[in-house]
């Protein structure tokens, strides 16, 4: 079961709307579907907030660290509630998906993004679960670090926060462990198309004069 959520992003009102703090967006969200206040913790180095869920323990956590020594957090509350890292779940933006579109994933590279980069460094692994919130990419490269640190457009920040929306329906299936049923509700990233109604007889349009 997934024991600690971590949302990446970077601290500081100037950062609150930018793309690189999806990951704080997440963890927003679910903090306000469960009721619960994120409060400072100097011991973790971030926001923490804690829940029962089936008589365990499940951690909120956002590092306020800067994202480039995110690992220093989540390192520090894994350690002390000995949480392994196949039961942490790391939420972050995700160049190389679109807005509205997430994926779910366990281990991999940190593909050169700076949160990641410093968790594998501090946990001395990847081998943790990551939920990838599509930010899309500007299409070169460097105009990344100006594009993750900027506000999306007004449309792309309702996409994500449609994807945000949708990806909470699996922490139940997330702390239960039942991680294909997880990966099933956060990749169908859209509903289907409504079939077009069906016509009966005597419906047909008129043929063109």
């Amino acid at each position: 079961m997934i024991k600690l959520f971590v949302g990446l992003g970077n601290p500081g009102p100037e950062y609150e709307a930018t793309r690189h703090n999806a990951g704080f967006w997440w963890i927003d969200a679910l903090a306000r579907e469960r009721k619960l206040t994120l409060v400072p913790e100097r011991s973790y180095h971030g926001l923490v907030a804690r829940m029962q869920v089936g008589g365990q323990p499940v951690w909120l956590l956002e590092p306020q660290t800067f994202m480039n020594l995110s690992g220093k957090s989540v390192a520090a509350l894994a350690r002390f509630f000995k949480i392994e890292p196949h039961e942490i779940l790391v939420v972050h933006d995700e160049l190389d998906v679109v807005p509205g579109q997430a994926k779910l994933k366990r281990g991999g590279s940190h593909a050169g993004h700076n949160g990641l980069r410093d968790i594998h460094a501090q946990l001395g692994t990847g081998d943790y679960w990551r939920l990838r919130l599509g930010i899309g990419h500007p299409g070169v490269k460097s105009e990344v670090i100006g594009w993750v640190l900027k506000k999306p457009l007004k449309e792309q920040r309702e996409a994500i926060e449609d994807a945000i929306a949708r990806t909470l329906h699996a922490f139940p299936a997330l702390v239960a462990g039942e991680m294909d049923k997880a990966t099933l509700l956060i990749h169908t990233s859209k509903p289907p198309r409504p079939k077009p109604p069906r016509r009966e007889p005597g419906d047909e349009p008129p043929a063109p004069a």
